[in-house]
């Protein structure tokens, strides 16, 4: 079932998707070579205890951190270690809270220091491909119309959308209806409408879409090797189209 959200209730999911957009921009500020994604993961929960606010992730179906952090061909779920970044690595963080009964949930892919022009490209074509998939969340239209924005942005460089992971219905529990797959015709599923909260987030690989999960029964890696990268925002229908909750600006 599709919960539509109220007016008081995209106000609390504003301040949630505030809140982690804050975080993740902490993120981008600490993320050099040399530092280690634990580092970044005790960043992260001191701020949830500062704001009283719950870590999303941590204990959600035993996962032990607060963020996910994964490196290069790591595509998600990934767990903080003490192995320090070096320049030319990519990190994605995952990053969720809850306050005041509501979840805010964002993902971004970090660069540390400088990064070659192949792996340029796949954060730029992730990156974009959110923006046309947020582009496509219209009230009216269907849901598969954000699917298909995304893979059609990502296929045009010939990169690849990971299958296995898809995006998700947000508010009141982490994971709501609908699932929202990166890949599809358009035109299809659930018709949009606003009140709808909508966790967005491709996956995009340089090479195969195929992953594998490692022992930890978590951690996603490409199949081949090569790198991946992940965006996500958390997104409002209103009337007047979508509205990223998860934005400082």
């Amino acid at each position: 079932m599709i919960v539509l959200k109220s007016k008081s209730e995209l106000e609390k999911m504003r301040r949630a998707g505030r809140m982690v957009a804050e975080v993740l921009q902490l993120m981008r500020e600490r993320i050099k070579p040399g530092v280690t994604t634990l580092e970044l993961n005790r960043i992260a929960e001191d701020r949830c205890k500062k704001w009283k606010a719950r870590p999303a992730f941590k204990g959600y179906g035993g996962f032990p951190f607060t963020i996910c952090a994964s490196p290069n061909d790591s595509v998600v779920h990934g767990f903080p270690n003490q192995q320090p970044l070096v320049e030319g690595d990519i990190l994605s963080i995952d990053f969720g809270l809850i306050i005041d009964g509501f979840y805010g949930d964002s993902a971004v892919t970090i660069p540390v220091g400088k990064i070659d022009a192949t792996t340029q490209r796949l954060l730029d074509v992730t990156k974009e491909s959110l923006e046309l998939g947020i582009a496509a969340a219209q009230p009216g239209g269907r849901l598969s119309d954000i699917s298909h924005a995304v893979q059609t942005r990502v296929e045009q460089d010939h990169f690849s959308v990971v299958r296995e992971f898809v995006g998700h219905g947000i508010g009141r529990q982490l994971h709501e209806d609908p699932q929202i797959p990166n890949y599809g015709p358009p035109a299809r599923g659930p018709q949009l409408k606003a009140g709808m909260t909508l966790a967005i987030e491709p996956m995009v690989n340089i090479g195969l879409p195929a992953v594998k999960v490692l022992d930890d029964g978590w951690t996603a890696v490409t199949i081949d090797g090569r790198r991946s990268a992940h965006f996500e925002h958390t997104v409002a229908i209103t009337e007047n189209g979508p509205e990223i909750l998860t934005r400082l600006d």
